[in-house]
C-alpha cells in the first residue's frame, strides 16, 4: 500500500475515533444535572426550619438542592407535587419485624411482620425493631430480615438474650446480661441503635438495670416498655433514678403504669420529672397502649410526644393502630400542628437513635422522602378501648423515595401517560424507579 494513502487512512480513522468519543462525551454532558425533581411541593423539614413551597432535586441517591425554583429541564424526571407536603422519609421508632422463623406466639416469629409490606406505602423509609431479638439471636434476625429488606431496619436489642419470645423467656432474669448484650451491640454499631426492656412482670429492677448497663457500655439509648405495674418499682423511680438522659419511654399514653395524674389528668409527676431530665417520650400505640382519656388531656396540657411510633405487629396493624400515618392523624386530631407531627416522625426519632444523617432534607443528605396529601373530610380514629375521636383531616402517602429511588407511588404521579411519546431522558430516568418497566436492556430480573 502507498505510504501516503496509508497515513491518510490512519488519520481519518483517528479523526473518526475522536469525533465518536467527542459525541459520546457530549451526550454524557448533555444529561440534566439531577435525576429527580419534586416540583412545587410544600416542604416541611424540621432540622432545616423549612416550611414553604419549594422544589427538591435529587442526584445519585442524595438531596442535591432545595430551592424556591429549580427548572424542570435540569432533571431527568420532574414530578409535580403541587398541593402536597414533601417531608423527609418517616422513621417508625417502634416496630416488630423479626418475621419468618415460624415460631408461634413469638415476636421473634409469627407475631412480627415483614417490614417492606408495611413501610413505603405510608411514607416510612426507616424502622427500628424494638427488642424482638436479643444478643443470642440477633445475627439470625440480621441475616433473615435486616440484610434482605429494602426498608432501612435498625434494631434495639432485647436485654433478654433470647429476645421477645414469650413469658418463659421474657421473665428469665438469668438471661438478662448487660455485658453480653453490649458486646453484640458493639459488634454491629451501624445496625444496633438501642437496648429494649419489655413485658417484665416481676417486682425486680433487673431488666432495667441490666439494660442500662448495656446501654452505657455501648453508648446507646435504652427504650422501656415498663411491663406490669409493681409497687416495688414505681415509675417515679424509673424516671428519676434508673434511666439516663436520652433514654426512651414508650407507650406514653397507655395509662397502665401511672403515666397520668389522677387529679389534673395531665402528665404524672414521674413523666414531668422524666422530661426535665431529658428522657424522651414515644407514642408506641400498639394493640393496647393508647387511650383517648390520657392522650387528650395530656396533650392539651402540653405533654406532646417526642416521637410518634406504631408498635407495629400482627394485631395492632388490624386494630386501632393501623399504621404510622394513622397514629400521626390521632395526634393531629387532638390539636398538635402538622408541622410538629412531621418533626415527631423525622428529625426527632433520628435524634433519639443518634442517626441525625436521617430525618432531614439537607443538601447532601440521603434522599429518603415522603410526599403526603392532607385529605379533608370526616374521619374517625380509635383507641385501645375502641373509643372514637372524629376529625376532619387525615394524611395519605402519595409517593415514597428511598435512597433517591421511587419505591411507592399511590396514584402514578411519577409515571407518564401511556399516550405520551417517551422523551429522550426516559430510559435513563427508569434507573430511579424500583418498579420501572422490565425492558430487557434495563433489567435481567424476571418478575410476575
Amino acid at each position: 500500500m502507498n505510504l501516503y494513502f496509508w497515513k491518510q487512512g490512519l488519520a481519518l480513522s483517528c479523526l473518526a475515533l475522536i469525533l465518536t468519543t467527542s459525541d459520546s462525551l457530549s451526550a454524557q454532558q448533555a444529561l440534566p444535572a439531577y435525576d429527580l425533581l419534586l416540583s412545587s411541593g410544600h416542604v416541611l423539614d424540621d432540622k432545616n426550619h423549612l416550611d414553604a413551597i419549594m422544589d427538591v432535586a435529587i442526584k445519585d441517591g442524595r438531596v442535591a438542592k432545595v430551592a424556591a425554583h429549580i427548572p424542570a429541564t435540569d432533571a431527568l424526571k420532574t414530578i409535580d407535587v403541587k398541593g402536597l407536603y414533601v417531608t423527609p422519609g418517616l422513621i417508625d421508632l417502634h416496630v416488630h419485624v423479626y418475621a419468618g422463623t415460624g415460631e408461634r406466639n413469638s415476636y421473634a416469629g409469627d407475631n412480627s411482620v415483614p417490614p417492606d409490606g408495611f413501610t413505603f406505602r405510608v411514607g416510612v423509609t426507616t424502622v427500628v425493631d424494638a427488642g424482638c431479638s436479643g444478643w443470642r439471636n440477633f445475627e439470625d434476625f440480621k441475616d433473615r430480615i435486616i440484610d434482605r429488606s429494602k426498608t432501612r431496619v435498625f434494631a434495639m436489642l432485647n436485654i433478654v438474650g433470647s429476645g421477645m419470645r414469650g413469658g418463659k423467656y421474657e421473665q428469665n432474669t438469668a438471661d438478662m446480661d448487660g455485658v453480653a448484650t453490649a458486646a453484640m451491640a458493639l459488634k454491629y454499631p451501624d445496625t444496633i441503635v438501642g437496648i429494649k426492656t419489655a413485658h417484665f412482670e416481676g417486682p425486680e429492677w433487673t431488666p432495667v438495670e441490666q439494660a442500662v448497663i448495656a446501654g452505657t457500655r455501648a453508648n446507646i439509648p435504652v427504650m422501656v416498655d415498663f411491663g406490669v405495674d409493681r409497687p416495688s418499682r414505681p415509675i417515679l423511680d424509673l424516671m428519676t433514678q434508673k434511666l439516663r438522659p436520652g433514654d426512651i419511654y414508650t407507650h406514653m399514653y397507655s395509662g397502665l403504669r401511672h403515666e397520668q395524674d389522677p387529679v389534673t389528668l395531665g402528665p404524672s409527676k414521674a413523666l414531668i420529672e422524666g422530661r426535665k431530665r431529658g428522657i424522651y417520650f414515644d407514642v408506641g400505640q400498639g394493640g393496647g397502649s393508647f387511650k383517648w382519656s390520657l392522650a387528650i388531656p395530656m396533650i392539651k396540657d402540653g405533654f406532646i410526644p417526642d416521637s410518634i411510633s406504631t408498635d407495629l405487629h400482627i394485631t395492632s396493624m388490624n386494630a386501632a393502630m393501623k399504621d404510622e400515618l394513622n397514629v400521626a392523624d390521632k395526634i393531629m386530631a387532638v390539636g398538635v400542628p402538622l408541622k410538629e407531627v412531621v418533626a415527631e416522625m423525622t428529625s426527632h426519632p433520628a435524634r433519639e437513635i443518634r442517626h441525625e444523617e436521617l430525618g432531614n432534607l439537607s443538601e447532601g443528605s440521603i434522599a429518603d422522602i415522603a410526599v403526603l396529601r392532607l385529605e379533608k373530610g370526616k374521619f374517625g380514629f380509635t383507641d385501645m378501648e375502641d373509643k372514637r375521636l372524629d376529625s376532619n383531616q387525615k394524611l395519605v402517602c402519595e409517593l415514597t423515595i428511598k435512597d433517591g429511588k421511587i419505591v411507592y407511588d399511590l396514584n402514578g404521579i411519577s409515571a407518564t401517560l401511556w399516550t405520551v411519546k417517551p422523551d429522550a431522558n426516559e430510559k435513563e430516568a427508569y434507573r430511579w424507579s424500583s418498579f420501572a418497566p422490565r425492558h430487557a436492556e434495563a433489567s435481567t430480573d424476571t418478575e410476575h
